[in-house]
Parts: C-alpha cells; sequence; structure tokens
C-alpha cells in the first residue's frame, strides 16, 4: 500500500526526468529520495518499492539533471547508478562532496569487486549496493542512511511554532512552555530532527526506546497519543500525523 498522500513534506521541488511512479514536479510524502538512473524499467521498480515504503520519489536520468535536482531540491537522501549514458555516477557524487553537500548517498552498481566498492565509497557515497538486488534491500539500506544522515547536534531545534531548548529541557510553541515528560521529550526530538521524515515504529522502538526486537505492543501510539494532546491541547492543530502502512511523521505545514 502507499502512503497516505495530501501531507507533503515540503515545496516543489522542480525536478526533470520524472518517471512513471513519482508525482510529477514535487515530493509526495515522507524523506524525499532522488533517484538518479537511466534505465526506465529499473528506476520504475525502485520507484515503486520505496514510495510503497512510504518515502516520496523523484527521478533524473543523467549526471546534469541529477547535480541540478540536489542543487535545487529537497533531497533526504541521493540513490545513484554509477553507470548513466557512459558516464560515472561518483562524478555527481565527488562534486558534491567538493561542494560541501553532505547529502547521504546510495551507490548502485553491476560492479562488484572490492576495487570498485571502495572506489564508491571513498568518493563519498555512504552505501554501496551491488546489482542485482532485492528492492526491500535497498529499501531498508537508504532508511538505515536517514538514519545515520542525522548529524546536526544543535542544542535548540525549531520546526514551525515549535522549539526544543536541548539545554534546559524545555519545549515550547508559540513561546509557551509545553510540560513534557522525559520520554516524550526523547520522542518529540526525535522527530524533530527529521522534521517531514516517514519515521516507522520500528525506529521509534530500537532508537528511542533502545528495543533491539519489535515486540507486539501499542505503547508507541500511547506515547504519541499523549504527545499530540500537549503540543496542541486545544486539538486544532496535529504536529505528529500518521503515514499509511508506515508510520509516522511531524507535519512542517500544517
Amino acid at each position: 500500500m502507499e502512503s497516505d498522500e495530501g501531507n507533503g513534506a515540503g515545496g516543489p521541488a522542480r525536478l526533470p526526468g520524472e518517471y512513471a511512479g513519482s508525482e510529477p514536479g514535487r515530493f509526495a510524502c515522507g524523506a524525499p529520495v532522488l533517484l538518479i538512473e537511466d534505465e526506465a524499467e529499473l528506476a520504475t521498480e525502485i520507484t515503486a518499492e520505496l514510495r510503497q515504503s512510504g518515502y516520496a520519489v523523484a527521478c533524473a536520468q543523467s549526471l546534469g539533471e541529477g547535480l541540478d535536482a540536489v542543487r535545487n531540491g529537497e533531497a533526504a537522501v541521493l540513490v545513484v547508478d554509477r553507470m548513466l549514458h557512459g558516464e560515472d555516477g561518483l562524478a555527481l557524487v565527488e562534486t558534491l562532496r567538493k561542494e560541501g553537500n553532505s547529502v547521504p548517498v546510495l551507490v548502485i552498481s553491476a560492479l562488484s569487486t572490492v576495487d570498485d566498492r571502495i572506489r564508491g565509497l571513498k568518493a563519498g557515497g555512504d552505501d554501496y549496493l551491488v546489482k542485482p538486488f532485492a528492492l526491500p534491500e535497498l529499501s531498508a539500506r537508504v532508511e538505515a542512511l536517514l538514519r545515520r544522515g542525522v548529524g546536526s547536534r544543535a542544542t535548540l531545534l525549531k520546526v514551525g511554532t515549535l522549539e526544543l531548548d536541548l539545554v534546559e529541557r524545555e519545549a515550547r510553541r508559540n513561546g509557551e512552555r509545553i510540560e513534557l515528560q522525559p520520554r516524550e521529550f526523547k520522542l518529540l526530538e526525535y522527530f524533530m530532527r527529521r522534521p517531514g521524515q516517514v519515521i516507522t515504529r520500528a525506529m521509534l522502538l530500537e532508537d528511542v526506546w533502545n528495543y533491539k526486537f519489535v515486540p507486539q505492543t501499542n505503547l508507541i501510539d500511547v506515547h504519541i497519543g499523549n504527545l499530540r494532546r500537549k503540543l496542541d491541547p486545544g486539538g486544532g492543530r496535529r504536529f505528529i500525523v500518521n503515514v499509511r502502512a508506515a508510520g509516522f511523521k511531524l507535519d512542517v505545514e500544517g
């Protein structure tokens, strides 16, 4: 099943070369993924898999399109094929790294030797997946990169009207303090470090509750329900929204 539409994370990305299955001109919902792939059939399969997992996907078909898309868009993670119309996709990764762009990159390639993989990582790739691969594995690696890519350790987080002071341990909405329990504070911090990104229950159980397995429990739903009521006691603005068949996200638009 696909995730809910209509709660898009971010505005128009104006990305060229959209394949069937992506929403032309914008990232749909969830964490935005930019796929740079010139093989239409493979791009369509990857797009379908990622959208089923709750991600928004836009596609570019060449190094030039991909570079423009990254510079002008809102990608949270890139999936880059190495061989693009005879060009090496690693050139794009190297260019981005030289420009100081640290967006996480998953390189996919039929080049499978150890030297090839080392070359991909040294060029600035964060992960390297050899073809042929199982589509669910690609989706899992994208999720792992999104977790790992949250490197900011800012002490004051701001998302819309919400503020989280990590030093004073205070949460505020429109400047007014919100009383949170320690677990609620940690949960809100997790969402505010990933605004607009689809957050799965497994991610929350592992990263917020430190579970190494996924038990059958409504623990997350209970805590999110409590947090929602504290963020908006009047019930007029739901900050944390459900994403069908995927999880939750912090709605940055409202």
